[in-house]
């Protein structure tokens, strides 16, 4: 018997496992989804901190027109805060609920987290349509255009994940958790908690700031 047969250390001998890959040195399919999601949403960060750059800017830019001084209801800005972040608590627990595989507890954390996203978005639009009745819309000003927007697209963000989040919801009734599904899940945590990471530096910058100055 040779030396290289006999010698369990040998590189022969170690399989596939050995080297953290799956079968023929590939990787899993969940860390490649995972890894792809995090460029993702790192190409998201990127777009938003633009975003939050241009309004830095152009946070005094306002041509004589209204300041966010002015113009910010904070009391309207804590409920829309409230409400995504205590969807960020129950999207939590849904994601609990999905590794369990309770049906139960994760398509009725699911469903709350959709009715406050829902609320979000409403007392959004409503913060718009007050701000474009009295002339303060984003053609007013450098300043107005540079936080439609950032905020805008935030608001759009949620939208989208809405519209995820029902198809999650669709797809777990239909046909359970597979391992695919589990898979989108998670990505779909990891996007939401994401929005709600960005909207407190929205808050922050924008609208503490903003009625500070």
């Amino acid at each position: 018997m040779s030396a290289t047969a006999a010698d369990p250390h040998h590189p022969s001998h170690i399989g596939p496992a050995s080297t953290g890959s799956g079968r023929d040195g590939q990787a899993s399919k969940r860390i490649i989804a995972g890894y792809g999601f995090w460029i993702f949403l790192l190409s998201d960060i990127v777009m938003f901190s633009a975003f939050f750059a241009a309004y830095a800017v152009l946070a005094g830019a306002t041509a004589g027109g209204p300041t966010g001084r002015q113009l910010f209801d904070l009391k309207n800005v804590g409920w829309e805060t409230a409400c995504l972040l205590v969807s960020s608590f129950t999207c939590g627990v849904a994601s609990i609920g999905a590794m369990l595989k309770s049906f139960r507890i994760f398509q009725w954390a699911m469903a709350a987290t959709f009715l406050l996203g829902a609320l979000f978005l409403g007392l959004e639009l409503k913060e718009f349509a007050g701000l474009v009745a009295h002339g303060a819309g984003p053609q007013r000003s450098a300043f107005l255009s540079a936080f439609f927007t950032l905020v805008g697209c935030h608001g759009l963000h949620v939208t989208l994940g809405l519209l995820w989040l029902l198809t999650m919801m669709a797809q777990v009734w239909a046909k359970g958790f597979r391992e695919d599904i589990q898979r989108r899940i998670l990505c779909f945590n990891l996007f939401w908690h994401a929005l709600d990471i960005i909207w407190v530096a929205v808050f922050t910058v924008v609208y503490l700031l903003g009625a500070a100055l």
